[in-house]
């Protein structure tokens, strides 16, 4: 199909000339990822002759060395430049659905906000064939990109998902702001594996580094895990797809158990906020859903805010990992077990009990109409402790899709950024 091969930056979402670099992004296992830069509307309108004049007449605008453009200078150079990492979700690719709309909307609220998105390996023009740890390296080559070749700091950087794209970002965020004593190795799998890789010296490299402080992970439609998600997986909201194997649980465990790319998104905010509150670093991460979404029912943001907050827990309580014992000598498998799971209780209570008196208090519901009916309600809960600040965000409207570029979405950015308390002019 022409127009799934025509992925050229300005023409499909109507962007100025060349306010849109294509370019290739390459990961650590070799692939070549198909990867946009776009320049905020206001940068844009600044520059815009330097910007126009640029010949890219050849592979419909395709540039195979970003750095050469006067597009990647405006990054590189601004010291107030800020950076959007963009990771879409699992249908199509970067040019399709609401992204365009998405795009316009993030980079049209501040002349600072540029956004970088990827398509994945396996996506669009990108090389290779879509796994989970080959998504994860696949941020990791955006991050790399964004703090080492603009030389953005991640201060400045903003982790964006949508639907599975809020599962590579938690990933993401965790694999770069995780120390290595948080628990199992933040790339690892829900059962504690490490995975079977040939970079597996580059994550272990990634992770004795200085952890990041991103401005803020942003997760819009986001899922707890995978087998749990599938679960309870309901099409439009009103078919049970897996519920009559609930008659025999162990025909359903079994099924599940067969998922590979697991993708324990509420088990990686876990580490993510106990390491942060552990060494004493700043987090900022929103939960945004939307609760006409049909396809990731909301509640499964109250398990994310539920796994970030036991990190907070486990933090206090000097847990040492969730999967093992931490200094205690044990001789034999069953005792280690016994252990685990006592620990498992003393933590699950501890959180159910902190949560049930606490988090009604951190509620603020807002009703979106004038008479207050259940589906114009709209709520926020925001937990601070210490430098970690957790928001959950209930929208009435907006699907699973078209909350992206809904107001909720890049005001998060802003309020990521600091750009919301920033008089008019200064965000231009």
């Amino acid at each position: 199909m022409d127009e799934w091969k025509a992925i050229g930056g300005q023409r499909l979402i109507d962007a100025d000339k060349n306010q849109v670099t294509p370019f290739p992004l390459h990961t650590l296992d070799s692939q070549t990822l198909y990867a946009w830069h776009i320049l905020p509307l206001g940068l844009y309108v600044r520059h815009e002759s330097a910007l126009a004049a640029q010949d890219r007449s050849s592979n419909d605008g395709f540039v195979p060395d970003i750095t050469t453009t006067v597009n990647f200078k405006l990054l590189r150079d601004d010291p107030e430049a800020r950076l959007v990492l963009y990771f879409h979700g699992n249908a199509g690719h970067i040019t399709q659905s609401i992204r365009p709309r998405s795009f316009h909307a993030l980079t049209s609220v501040s002349s600072k906000i540029h956004v970088l998105a990827i398509d994945y390996r396996g996506f669009g023009l990108s090389t290779g064939s879509p796994t989970e740890q080959g998504l994860i390296l696949d941020a990791r080559a955006a991050v790399d990109w964004a703090t080492q070749v603009a030389r953005i700091p991640p201060e400045r950087i903003v982790l964006l998902g949508h639907s599975l794209g809020t599962a590579v970002a938690a990933a993401a965020a965790a694999e770069y702001c995780c120390t290595s004593g948080a628990g199992p190795g933040c790339c690892s799998s829900d059962d504690g594996t490490e995975p079977n890789r040939d970079d597996n010296h580059e994550t272990q490299a990634r992770r004795e580094e200085e952890p990041m402080e991103f401005a803020g992970i942003i997760l819009v439609a986001a899922f707890s895990s995978l087998p749990t998600m599938l679960s309870g997986y309901a099409i439009a909201g009103w078919i049970p797809v897996l519920r009559p194997l609930s008659f025999w649980p162990w025909l359903l465990d079994k099924l599940i158990s067969r998922i590979v790319d697991k993708w324990p998104s509420a088990e990686r905010l876990t580490r993510l906020t106990k390491s942060a509150k552990t060494d004493g670093r700043r987090l900022n991460l929103t939960l945004l859903h939307a609760r006409d979404d049909w396809d990731i029912p909301c509640h499964e943001d109250d398990k994310l805010f539920k796994g970030a907050v036991r990190g907070l827990v486990e933090a206090d309580l000097g847990v040492e990992n969730q999967h093992g014992t931490g200094e205690q000598e044990v001789e034999h498998d069953d005792e280690r077990e016994r252990i685990r799971r006592e620990e498992e209780r003393e933590v699950e209570s501890c959180v159910e009990n902190l949560l049930e008196k606490e988090k009604g208090k951190r509620t603020v519901e807002r009703w979106m109409g004038d008479v207050r009916k259940e589906s114009e309600r709209a709520f926020v809960t925001t937990w601070e402790d210490e430098g970690v600040c957790i928001r959950q965000e209930l929208w009435p409207y907006g699907g699973h899709n078209n909350l992206m570029y809904y107001a909720p979405v890049p005001m998060a950015v802003m309020r990521a950024f600091g750009l919301a308390d920033q008089p008019e002019h200064s965000r231009d």
